[in-house]
């Protein structure tokens, strides 16, 4: 399983580039689910200038199905946004 996160987060790397990911003793799935979680809480933005993370699943999901990593990886990274973005349902 460490592999197909491995391969996943080197695919949401080749989609946000410039993205800082930690990497201090911890797996490809954690690494992969926190820096998708931080999306979703808009964390890297300003304060004042955060949207919804209902706004930011959209564009996250959006430039995931514009982008040029496999159909498979697509669908995964869809789905581990999927279910981050539930756990943002739960609490609101």
């Amino acid at each position: 399983m460490s592999d197909a996160f491995s391969n996943l987060l080197e695919s949401y790397r080749q989609i946000w580039k410039n993205r800082k990911l930690t990497e201090h003793d911890t797996t490809p799935e954690q690494i992969l689910k926190e820096a998708i979680k931080r999306e979703l809480e808009d964390a890297n933005s300003h304060p004042r200038i955060r949207k919804s993370w209902k706004d930011k699943y959209y564009s996250a999901t959006k430039r995931i199905a514009e982008s040029g990593i496999s159909n498979e990886h697509k669908v995964e990274l869809i789905a581990l946004h999927i279910e981050i973005a539930e756990q943002f349902t739960d609490h609101n």
